[in-house]
């Protein structure tokens, strides 16, 4: 460093000091705000990248997971029927209200999913196994929650959408984006909890046969499937981080 360079630098110690410190607590808080950028696209989309789905069907003009609209499950069979398609099954997600015994409630996520699939399940389980829903009442939240919920542990009892519901797992790191909680049953105990009706879900879960083409098997549920939307796995990941419409992200 020339000499005048380094007098210059370092003839006000103060002020140096000062411009070092704003330098640092800037570089920080770009920090900070990365982490916080990457937790917010991680925890808004999980559901979705977790999911094993290659494909998903849903209403027209769903802008992202949480706000699926219930449509006829007999689109489930007409999905399943479309070349290239290996698996389909329904997913739902709604809200609804969980109730401890000491009547404080709190709003939750009601995620309803087939436990006989690999498809929709909950990932990253700490007590308790995915099978265990299948028993009655049975619902599985995230350890993060337990305080919220009031759960202390395994095989206590509560109320969710005027139906009793027992707890039979947890999960570790499965967050919400909005502050209610995930809620993981089956999918005819969601549509209880959810007063859904027995005929409708709000999701089509689709997983494709080894080497087909993603394209060529959406193309075919849009030719099939009438006044649905098919989006991929990564396209709704997208679209539920930023808010986008379908059409913005072609």
């Amino acid at each position: 460093m020339p000499p005048l360079a380094q007098r210059n630098l370092f003839h006000d110690k103060v002020r140096l000091t000062v411009t070092l410190t704003g330098i640092v607590f800037a570089v920080v808080l770009i920090v900070v705000e990365l982490g916080l950028f990457v937790g917010f696209t991680t925890t808004t989309s999980n559901l979705i990248d977790n999911s094993g789905a290659d494909l998903w069907v849903a209403s027209k003009n769903v802008p992202y997971i949480e706000q699926g609209v219930p449509f006829s499950e007999r689109k489930l069979y007409q999905v399943r029927a479309v070349s290239g398609v290996a698996e389909a099954q329904k997913f739902l997600t709604r809200w609804t209200q969980w109730k401890q015994p000491n009547g404080h409630q709190e709003s939750v996520q009601i995620v309803g999913f087939n436990p006989d699939s690999t498809l929709g399940r909950p990932w990253n389980l700490i007590e308790g196994h995915v099978e265990d829903l299948k028993a009655p009442d049975a619902v599985i939240v995230d350890e993060v929650y337990k305080q919220k919920l009031g759960v202390t542990r395994i095989g206590e009892v509560f109320e969710v959408g005027g139906h009793r519901a027992r707890v039979v797992g947890f999960t570790r790191g499965i967050r919400a984006f909005t502050t209610s909680p995930y809620v993981f049953t089956t999918f005819k105990r969601a549509q209880d909890f959810t007063s859904t009706p027995e005929d409708q879900t709000t999701y089509v879960l689709v997983k494709t046969e080894p080497g087909a083409d993603l394209a060529q098997v959406r193309r075919g549920i849009l030719g099939e499937v009438r006044s649905v939307e098919v989006f991929t796995g990564s396209q709704f990941s997208r679209m539920t981080c930023t808010g986008c419409s379908p059409r913005a992200l072609e």
